[in-house]
């Protein structure tokens, strides 16, 4: 049986005035998540903004897309993702990747190590964490970080009842790191430059999406884990709903490089009319188990839109 599909939905921010209204809407809808990524741009600052969200939701999942490791120590992740997880009743899904963006290092003033440099940090991040979440006591000593005997992140979360770990990436590396360790894996394109650019887009042609789910398999397998446990997800960064999708796929083809059959069949891109949309998205899911699909969240009227053509049919929820 496949997985279930689940959507999701990407902030940037919320207006000031409202946005709990926007929040329990998008609940309402059937997403199954609201993720915030972690810039220095004037995005909300995703700690503080998936606790308020959790606190106003029901069963609204709160997630970060994701946290970059070298923006906060792993000690401090893990007691705040903890804190999340049990304040929100069970809902965190917490998501942590190596670091990509140039601009937010230089701005910061913090150095932007090589990526080979960065992914040993995550890997050590992420079984700090780890072992703060379940055990009394953690002691670790890697070449980035060292901690000695320090506490549980909080008391009263179950055995079972950690955040569900999310690893997000682009690279054989890190996403064969994420198989071996995470719930969650985010298949994104590379980002070697540090920034976006025309090549971006490309990194997610159909036969590289291949490639990178088998690399989340092969780790996944060198851990002794069963792939199939692991849940593979997607972030689109446009959606167009509509019956004549030619002028946006020329579009996006024109910047990117890619030719316009190419932008339908990737996972970065959803065009087209909505039967169109939902049998290319049961397509992926069948060739790659790709199911968690998350949308940028900049446009009300698209979430709407788009709960109402793809979320309802896929993952059988009714939005009010």
């Amino acid at each position: 049986m496949p997985r279930p599909f689940r959507f999701g939905v990407q902030l940037h921010a919320l207006p000031p005035d409202g946005w709990t209204d926007l929040v329990r809407r998008i609940e309402e809808l059937g997403y199954s998540t609201v993720f915030l990524p972690d810039h220095f741009t004037t995005q909300w600052e995703p700690t503080a903004a998936i606790a308020a969200i959790a606190a106003v939701t029901r069963e609204l999942r709160v997630g970060s897309l994701v946290y970059d490791v070298d923006y906060r120590h792993p000690v401090i992740l893990a007691k705040a993702a903890a804190t999340t997880q049990l304040l929100s009743g069970g809902r965190h899904e917490f998501g942590i990747g190596a670091g990509w963006m140039e601009t937010d290092y230089r701005e910061a003033g913090m150095p932007y190590d090589p990526i080979g440099t960065r992914i040993e940090r995550l890997e050590e991040a992420v079984q700090i964490i780890r072992s703060m979440w379940t055990q009394d006591q953690t002691t670790f000593s890697g070449k980035h970080y060292r901690v000695e005997a320090i506490a549980r992140a909080v008391d009263g979360l179950a055995p079972d009842g950690p955040p569900k770990l999310l690893i997000g990436g682009g690279g054989r590396r890190i996403l064969r790191l994420a198989g071996r360790y995470a719930d969650i894996v985010g298949i994104n394109p590379s980002l070697p430059e540090g920034r976006v650019t025309p090549a971006t887009a490309r990194d997610l042609h159909p036969d590289r999406v291949r490639s990178k789910v088998e690399w989340v398999r092969e780790g996944a397998a060198a851990a002794g884990r069963d792939p199939r446990d692991i849940e593979l997800h997607s972030l689109v960064f446009a959606v167009a709903i509509g019956d004549d999708p030619g002028g946006i796929r020329q579009a996006l083809a024109d910047g990117t490089g890619m030719t316009p059959d190419e932008i339908a069949e990737s996972p970065l891109f959803l065009t087209g009319s909505a039967g169109e949309i939902r049998e290319r998205l049961e397509k992926r899911r069948e060739q790659t188990g790709i199911s968690y699909i998350a949308i940028q969240g900049d446009d009300r009227d698209r979430l709407e839109q788009f709960a109402e053509a793809i979320v309802a049919p896929l993952s059988g929820t009714r939005g009010g």
